[in-house]
């Protein structure tokens, strides 16, 4: 029987739409992408958001850029659109990339843009749990295969 499908940062499978118009492509999961059903999903692009774009952090609950612009309605857009498409497959999980504003899980960057990391979440990730769906950033990839067995 196969796994339910999991909701995952489309740069971690290779896509270009990182803010530096990179993608970051996770070896593990790629070698698992025969046995897993996966929604690739950018939040930031869901949300409106141009690839390449200004790097954003967040600041308490606001997203602002790099350049003092607040994207905070973009990144609430995309955050609604990632869950809308999790519910849609029936995702229970998301695999997504650590650190981000959007994407992050249990560290974020501190909103200062000097890369210092601070306990936190990113908009969609926390969004996503507080709809119950269990969020697991890349190098968290055998906890959720773990979890699908």
């Amino acid at each position: 029987m196969p796994c339910s499908p999991i909701l995952v940062s489309a740069c971690l499978l290779g896509t270009a739409c990182r803010y530096d118009g990179k993608s970051v492509p996770c070896p593990p999961l790629l070698e698992q992408l025969g046995n897993l059903r996966l929604i690739p999903v950018c939040p930031e692009q869901l949300g409106g958001l141009p690839t390449p774009r200004i790097p954003c952090e967040r600041q308490g609950e606001r997203v602002i850029s790099k350049t003092g612009t607040d994207t905070t309605a973009q990144y609430h857009r995309g955050a609604q659109q990632a869950l809308q498409l999790a519910v849609l497959f029936g995702c229970k999980a998301a695999l997504l990339k650590e650190r981000s504003p959007s994407c992050g899980c249990g560290q974020i960057y501190d909103g200062s843009f000097s890369k210092s990391l601070i306990s936190g979440d990113g908009v969609t990730a926390e969004l996503l749990k507080q709809h119950g769906i269990a969020v697991f950033g890349e190098s968290q990839l055998c906890q959720l295969l773990a979890q699908l067995k």
